[in-house]
């Protein structure tokens, strides 16, 4: 398969699934690892160009497993995270799209809050942003309009960073047209998918959680 010069998944730290939406999501692209996700490039049956990051979460076998990967190493006090330093690098490298894997789940919720928000930060400067577990997806919504191909009866929800105006959800059980959402509000939690789901969204933060393979809102 050609491999796209433009989009790059980056392998971070937390859980990740290996499921058929992933390997689409990642096919062609190329890789960058930070740090402990390298775990990952074996699992998946690829090799990174680069493996960034201060090395504290890496098994030694891991670093035995790739000698011919390129490391870039950081010093553990540091201004960022393995994971923004791994995108940074893809970004000097030609990314558009970036496909964070292993960046929902895990046992450090602090990284997986950080990775919502440097996504959504990334997309408002253009970039395409997908967060992914393998079993969970998250998409950055800002102002403008998306449409994610959802399984039919799989759960959604759009946790909004601010407070979102003229929000409008289509093709769901739950749809929304022009809905101003306060801050903090709980109302575009659990949603469920009728195929394709459009959204958009006038201004405001937010991103749009999905469960694929959860199919309990039949």
């Amino acid at each position: 398969m050609r491999m796209s010069q433009s989009t790059f998944t980056i392998l971070l730290g937390g859980e990740l699934q290996i499921t058929n939406r992933l390997r689409d999501a990642i096919s062609g692209s190329r890789f960058i690892a930070a740090d402990g996700g390298i775990r990952h490039a074996a699992a998946l049956g690829v090799v990174p160009e680069l493996w960034v990051g201060d090395f504290d979460s890496t098994p030694d076998d891991l670093e035995s497993a790739f000698p011919d990967v390129p490391k870039q190493p950081y010093p553990a006090a540091k201004a960022s995270t393995d994971g923004e330093i791994a995108v940074s690098e893809a970004i000097a490298r030609g990314a558009k799209r970036l496909v964070l894997a292993g960046a929902l789940a895990g046992e450090r919720s602090d990284h997986a809050i950080q990775h919502l928000l440097y996504a959504v930060s990334l997309a408002e400067k253009g970039y395409d942003l997908l967060l992914t577990s393998g079993n969970e997806e998250a998409v950055p919504l800002v102002g403008g309009a998306i449409e994610l191909d959802l399984p039919p009866d799989s759960l959604f929800s759009v946790p909004g960073f601010s407070e979102l105006r003229c929000l409008t959800i289509e093709n769901a059980r739950y749809p929304l047209a022009n809905f101003h959402l306060p801050f903090g509000s709980s109302r575009t939690i659990s949603n469920v998918a009728m195929g394709k789901v459009r959204f958009s969204l006038e201004s405001g933060r937010a991103v749009v959680l999905a469960r694929p393979y959860d199919l309990s809102g039949v």
